[in-house]
């Protein structure tokens, strides 16, 4: 599943994908969800998780400053603060859509 168009809808990002059907998540959320290894911390060989200490994110952090597409697999989101190595990958980017939409619902 890929998306056909993506765009900043006040403090959403509006994804539709080619399959005809939207979604809708929010830009704290998608920043909160940000797969890098900084954000969510990387795993050795052993399976163990080596993460940062959690820090408070400043407003800028959901502020969207813009997307760029990477291949044909993945948007890479630019933030307010500086932050754009988190890579989504459609995949990724739809479960994130869905989690948030069966909070919603």
């Amino acid at each position: 599943m890929r998306p056909t168009d993506i765009q900043q809808v006040g403090e959403d990002l509006a994804i539709k994908w080619d399959d005809g059907s939207e979604s809708f998540v929010r830009l704290e959320t998608l920043r909160r969800c940000c797969p890098c290894a900084g954000c969510k911390g990387e795993v050795d060989v052993m399976g163990n998780v080596y993460r940062n200490p959690d820090q408070p994110l400043p407003s800028p952090a959901f502020e969207l400053r813009g997307i760029t597409t990477v291949g044909g697999y993945a948007i890479q989101p630019i933030w307010g603060d500086g932050h754009s190595t988190g890579l989504y990958s459609f995949e990724y980017l739809r479960k994130v859509a869905g989690a948030e939409g069966a909070e919603a619902g």
